[in-house]
């Protein structure tokens, strides 16, 4: 989808406006056909109440007047709402648009996606024993696959999306190779468990077979893809989020705070919003307006400040690129990537 010059306008005012939250994670649906090892929303009960098509879109119209840049839609698997298509069609007229699929639906719903500005399909490893396994669904490799190839087919933006961890670590650098051969971009997350009780939307309880444990082979990975990213190939992370996570896996060390309710915040299927999904509630999208420059959220935002509960990877890359200086980083470090979506 190539990005109209309206849209563009309006989202380089947005990136340069003051003290906005400018990055959203909205998590439309609990549901989900898979059973991945990595996460157990799977596991939880399948009722949860849904926001309307209507009232998402209420949502977006806050979001926009807020300043917000991007949004990933995500859950569950947001493709299994009826209402996706007009969800996106709706998004992707004032944001960044991001849409997250396991790989099951995406192939399904080329007509609900056609306006996004990105597709990633969670896809973790080349080998299909393996992925199958991590996925807990036979066939599932294959159906990631058809899915990748149907979306560029049919002229729609799409990357891959590898979760690293101690199953994938040692082959995620030919894995680069490979899709950065086909002209497809790498979007990495890293394993991570919800570290603390009750969080407002439950991801997963901590897997041994997952957890990183060789840190000192993901620094050399972490100084292999800055080198990869010096070379011009599709790495969808910047050099300085590289930098960080290796302090991080080889020193404990984090060179950030986190900016949760200032740069970025989460918001659930019924439209609860907190800081992140481990967080507890503390508005919803309706009150947030009224809310945001409240004494109660600077003090939030505080207490958010000092928390080192987690390391998941979305939420450490826009505390480490918070605010404009931050938007300038990822627009100067990530050209060539953003060149190609204007004119794709």
């Amino acid at each position: 989808m190539r990005l109209s010059l309206h849209k563009v306008l309006s989202l380089f005012n947005r990136c340069f406006a003051l003290d906005k939250p400018h990055h959203v994670q909205w998590m439309l649906t609990r549901r989900c056909n898979y059973r991945c090892k990595s996460c157990d929303v799977w596991r939880e009960p399948k009722f949860c109440e849904e926001l309307s098509t209507e009232k998402v879109k209420v949502g977006l119209d806050i979001l926009r007047k807020m300043g917000v840049i991007e949004i990933v839609l995500s859950g569950g698997n947001p493709l299994l709402r009826e209402d996706i298509g007009e969800i996106i069609d709706y998004a992707s007229r004032f944001f960044i648009t991001t849409v997250y699929d396991n790989g099951s639906q995406a192939a399904r719903k080329i007509d609900a996606l056609r306006n996004a500005d990105f597709v990633a399909i969670s896809f973790d490893t080349l080998d299909e024993k393996k992925y199958d396994y991590l996925k807990g669904v036979h066939g599932a490799w294959k159906n990631a696959l058809d899915a990748i190839q149907t979306l560029r087919s049919e002229g729609i933006t799409v990357g891959v999306s590898p979760t690293i961890s101690q199953l994938n670590l040692h082959e995620i650098l030919d894995f680069t190779e490979h899709f950065n051969g086909k002209d497809i971009p790498v979007l990495y997350c890293l394993y991570q468990h919800d570290s603390i009780e009750e969080p407002m939307f439950h991801i997963g309880e901590r897997n041994e077979e997952l957890e990183i444990k060789d840190k000192e082979a993901f620094a050399k990975i972490c100084d292999a893809l800055i080198e990869k990213k010096s070379e011009g190939q599709e790495i969808l992370i910047t050099k300085k989020m590289l930098n960080a996570l290796k302090e991080l896996y080889l020193n404990g060390r984090r060179t950030w705070e986190c900016k949760a309710l200032q740069s970025f915040f989460t918001i659930d299927p019924s439209g609860n919003v907190a800081g992140c999904h481990l967080q507890k509630p503390v508005a919803t999208i309706f009150d947030l307006p009224h809310l945001w420059n409240s004494e109660s959220f600077e003090r939030l935002r505080k207490t958010y400040q000092a928390c080192t509960k987690c390391s998941y990877m979305c939420y450490l890359f826009y505390s480490i690129h918070a605010n404009v200086s931050g938007n300038i980083e990822i627009i100067k470090d990530q050209w060539q990537n953003a060149k190609k979506l204007l004119a794709s």
